[in-house]
């Protein structure tokens, strides 16, 4: 098991490139490419591969963000069920992306804070 411990956390790197990318409804995206702008970011260990991170697309199904409309081998596609709001969350001083009507809690895993 690695040691390494991304600057920001792996939720919200992935909640970020959904905002920027990806925030319409009416668009698919995949977590191959979330992956990809992660590893591009160089927030992320190394020999991390795509099955290292796949609970947190599942988490991020599971809050109610984004449905999975298909799936093959490791590739997930998905759609958002809303658009989402940048917020800023005064605990962890961290800005956080929020689906329209997701809970108002903050997604950093050292925080869970409401919002």
């Amino acid at each position: 098991m690695s040691s390494f411990v991304p600057v920001t956390p792996i939720q919200l790197q992935i909640r970020k490139i959904i905002f920027e990318n990806h925030n319409d409804v009416d668009e698919k995206f995949t977590n191959d490419e979330i992956f990809e702008k992660i590893k591009q970011n160089g927030d992320l260990d190394p020999s991390w591969i795509i099955d290292d991170i796949e609970s947190y697309f599942m988490d991020i199904c599971n809050s109610g963000l984004a449905r999975n409309i298909a799936q093959n081998f490791t590739t997930i596609w998905m759609k958002l069920f809303e658009p989402m709001k940048k917020q800023h969350c005064n605990k962890c001083n961290l800005d956080v992306y929020l689906g329209m009507n997701e809970k108002p809690i903050c997604p950093n895993p050292l925080c869970n804070s409401t919002i």
